[in-house]
């Protein structure tokens, strides 16, 4: 089988398994092996492996499409071949399966953290016009969309699953403090970011992050979170558990931009 896998054979239990259904495993590979999430599968913290579905086709020119009953343009994805595929996966256990699907529900981090939660997940790719529904409705548990636009193909949104996900487990990146303070993960989006040196083109490092008074850059940079969050995407804030203090910061922000003056 034209199987990829990005974990040592030695090691039996990675923290996170997934499984890739494709018909284009290069370009799994060309990705999921480098990076972060290439050094983590090398020391058996995650495993992901692409499985090329054409392998489990049942006829001789390993077709794994078709064209749909009832007419329409394009061709859909064979059930057979993908069950096939997905049986030899699973191995007569039940692997959480999901389908990336431009009908899925939308994809964020709290989708992310929920996943974590499995230890080992398979992401099946569709393509063409889409797949049998009989195949989904017989080995998938969920659809996700990662936005409302359409792609040729699953194997991008099943990287950007893989990838969102594998970096939470533990050991992938250096510190916690790495994720827990991104965009999303505390229902905001992230503070504005700055590097050497001090004046680039013209602009500053704002102050505050060159004065080592903790306290206040901390509160600049929740400050600054608060009003990218409001000015972004709004609707964030609905869903964003915020203590009293971010509340009322909040709230102050809010007074401000109505008038004119300086928000920074």
């Amino acid at each position: 089988m034209a199987t990829e896998r990005y974990a040592p054979a030695e090691n039996p239990s990675p923290l996170m398994r997934i499984d890739i259904m494709t018909l284009f495993p290069a370009m799994i590979d060309a990705c999921m092996q480098t990076s972060v999430i290439g050094r983590a599968a090398a020391k058996g913290i995650i495993e992901i492996r692409a499985t090329n579905i054409r392998d489990f086709a049942t006829n001789r020119t390993m077709r794994t499409d078709d064209y749909p009953y009832g007419g329409g343009k394009g061709l859909i994805m064979l059930a057979e071949p993908l069950y096939r595929c997905h049986a030899h996966l699973c191995a007569g256990e039940h692997v959480h399966t999901i389908l990336m699907s431009a009908q899925g529900q939308p994809y964020n981090q709290n989708t992310a953290r929920r996943l974590l939660t499995y230890q080992r997940i398979i992401l099946v790719c569709g393509h063409y016009e889409g797949v049998d529904q009989r195949f989904i409705d017989e080995c998938v548990d969920e659809e996700i969309s990662i936005g409302d636009f359409v792609l040729t193909g699953g194997e991008l949104p099943a990287m950007a699953v893989a990838d969102s996900i594998c970096r939470l487990v533990p050991g992938v990146l250096s510190e916690e403090i790495c994720f827990t303070e991104e965009s999303y993960w505390s229902g905001l989006l992230e503070h504005p970011q700055y590097t050497r040196p001090e004046e680039w083109h013209g602009r500053r490092v704002p102050e505050v992050l060159l004065s080592g008074h903790h306290a206040n850059i901390k509160k600049w940079q929740k400050r600054q979170a608060l009003i990218r969050t409001l000015l972004r995407r709004p609707s964030l804030l609905r869903r964003a558990q915020l203590d009293q203090k971010e509340a009322a910061a909040l709230e102050q922000i809010m007074m401000d931009l109505r008038k004119p003056g300086d928000q920074k």
